[in-house]
């Protein structure tokens, strides 16, 4: 059995591979659903209506979808060009640790700096500071396992993924030493933003924010990018072929850098709107592994800065919905988890079945019973 290329491929094939990966998706979960002893259509309908059958389960989807979003294209954009960015879970801690150390109260009050400008600017400044910092600190985040790649040929999956543990360590160190809200009883959390930094609702009783709108307009302009400039037209070259790109003349070295800045940047971005826009304040929790979820969605969505927030939407109400699935079936609600990894596995079998097909070749023997 061997993968042959396909000499054309259709554009009906690679359309209908994600539709034909969430059937094989839930007819292989069904069986799990199954075993559990549970309904499997009842079970699939509370999902279903739990992710996306009322108001309040559509507002908690779009909350939870929002950071995904932007760690799925984080994870998009370094994959494009090959840099393996498995560290988004800490530059996303990392932007929000830094929005707070920026956005922070300080004596209940906001900080020095800004209070010294005029005062119909204090506000932008101090949001715009703040959303430029959690950026900055996921860019360089990112930065280091870049150049460490480019200069000393060190594996990116590595230090990504260790950074993640580093950040975490940082973090859990600045809650409960000089960032620790000394309000918060004892409970290692930071002090709170100032209250007009928090992101306006756009529904009322409800958490969406419009850090949602934000984020569909940062997938738009990564589309944007890798369809129409040369840059995007740089990292695609630099993914398919680093060594082909540099005979053409192309600087690899400085579009991987760039797309590491830019990965960074976003899943930083993540953690500023995760603060301001959900919790407004800073916890070791605050993510429960948008940053490991991003790479999941970035592959379902094929690298494809639009399909991220179709992507996104689908894993959130997924989550969402097993939530409630599981108190109403007693399924336990991990299966959120592997739908989405299964989801995940048949994606990738379905779109490499798009492009390449199966051959079978006969295994003729000779006189002697040898394989020829």
């Amino acid at each position: 059995m061997r993968l042959e290329a396909r000499t054309s491929v259709s554009r009906l094939a690679l359309f209908g591979a994600p539709f034909g990966a969430i059937v094989v998706t839930l007819a292989v979960c069904a069986l799990l659903v199954a075993w559990a002893g549970a309904p499997v259509g009842r079970a699939y309908l509370l999902l279903l209506e739990g992710g996306f059958g009322s108001r309040f389960a559509w507002s908690e989807t779009l909350t939870r979808a929002t950071p995904l979003m932007l760690t799925g294209l984080a994870v998009a954009v370094a994959f494009r060009t090959r840099l393996f960015n498995i560290g988004a879970e800490g530059q996303l801690y990392l932007g929000a640790l830094a929005a707070v150390a920026v956005g922070g109260q300080v004596d209940g009050g906001m900080p020095a700096w800004v209070t010294s400008l005029p005062e119909a600017a204090q506000m932008w400044v101090l949001f715009a500071a703040m959303v430029v910092a959690g950026m900055i600190a996921g860019a360089l985040l990112l930065l280091v396992p870049a150049l460490l790649k480019l200069r000393l040929g060190v594996d990116e999956v590595v230090t990504t993924l260790l950074l993640n543990f580093i950040v975490l360590l940082l973090v859990s160190m600045m809650l409960d030493g000089p960032m620790k809200d000394p309000l918060a009883m004892g409970w290692p959390q930071s002090v709170a933003l100032v209250p007009e930094l928090e992101l306006a609702r756009l529904m009322e009783r409800s958490r969406v924010h419009s850090g949602l709108i934000g984020a569909m307009v940062l997938a738009v302009l990564v589309w944007a990018i890798n369809r129409f400039t040369v840059f995007g037209l740089q990292m695609r070259a630099v993914g398919a072929n680093a060594r082909a790109a540099a005979f053409a003349g192309m600087p690899v070295a400085r579009v991987t850098v760039l797309a590491a800045l830019l990965s960074g940047a976003l899943a930083g971005l993540a953690g500023v709107v995760e603060v301001a826009g959900r919790t407004g304040y800073l916890t070791l929790d605050i993510s429960p592994g948008y940053g490991y979820a991003g790479v999941v969605i970035a592959m379902l969505a094929g690298l494809h800065p639009l399909g991220v927030v179709a992507a996104s939407i689908f894993v959130a109400g997924v989550l969402v919905g097993a939530d409630g699935m599981s108190r109403a079936v007693n399924v336990p609600n991990t299966i959120a988890d592997v739908i989405v990894a299964v989801a995940l596995i048949s994606m990738l079998v379905a779109t490499m079945l798009a492009r390449y097909r199966v051959r079978f070749d006969r295994i003729r023997f000779d006189r002697g019973g040898r394989a020829g």
